[in-house]
């Protein structure tokens, strides 16, 4: 039986075609900023696809976890780096927004794979409500997740936007709401891996000085 090719499983290939498509978007930000957005937004939901053709094809890899999250974080960053360019008086919450997000995420799926999970999206059920109710319930994650990249999209489309009609303005302020709470998740996270962390830590210099003993 041929040996299978991770890189080649449907899930993976859609993960790169969502680079292809970010790396474009940020390409034509400076230019382009319509078809710029329609490339940001088409990479982002084809996010909803992947876990769909992993789990329908048997073909969930950590390697496919790990591209998910890198593409996700990497993409979100590099839009807040446009706003930073944008907005510049508000380059501070871009960045603390920037660091929170990877900061969080990096610390969260480094305290799971010490646990043994096999994803960042793994929550052990006994843990932070929480976070098992936004990693276990695929609408909330999902309108979560849209609506924080939502938020950051209609600030770059304001930008452009000489006279933003009301509709716009209210869905500026209801997904900026949405990112608010996200940013809270992130916080979250930081606590609870942290406390995972060290919670491994404590065990490792437990078993240290039975050995000892």
């Amino acid at each position: 039986m041929a040996e299978e090719n991770i890189f080649l499983f449907v899930p993976n290939l859609i993960g790169y075609s969502r680079i292809v498509l970010a790396l474009l978007a940020f390409y034509l930000m400076p230019c382009c900023p319509a078809a710029a957005l329609l490339l940001y937004l088409l990479s982002a939901l084809l996010d909803a696809f992947d876990g769909h053709a992993a789990r329908a094809l048997n073909q969930g890899t950590k390697f496919g976890a790990m591209l998910d999250m890198l593409t996700d974080r990497c993409a979100t960053m590099c839009l807040l780096v446009n706003l930073a360019l944008l907005y510049p008086s508000y380059v501070f919450f871009f960045q603390l927004s920037m660091s929170l997000d990877i900061a969080s995420h990096w610390l969260h799926l480094h305290s799971s794979m010490m646990k043994g999970a096999s994803s960042h999206k793994t929550i052990d059920l006994s843990g932070n409500p929480i976070l098992r109710l936004y990693y276990t319930s695929r609408p909330v994650l999902f309108f979560m997740c849209m609506g924080n990249e939502l938020f950051f999209c209609l600030l770059y489309m304001l930008h452009f936007v000489e006279e933003p009609h009301l509709l716009l303005q209210c869905l500026l302020g209801v997904c900026g709401v949405v990112c608010v709470l996200k940013s809270g998740i992130s916080v979250l996270h930081l606590v609870t891996a942290a406390n995972n962390m060290a919670a491994v830590d404590l065990a490792d210099r437990e078993k240290q000085r039975g050995k000892s003993e």
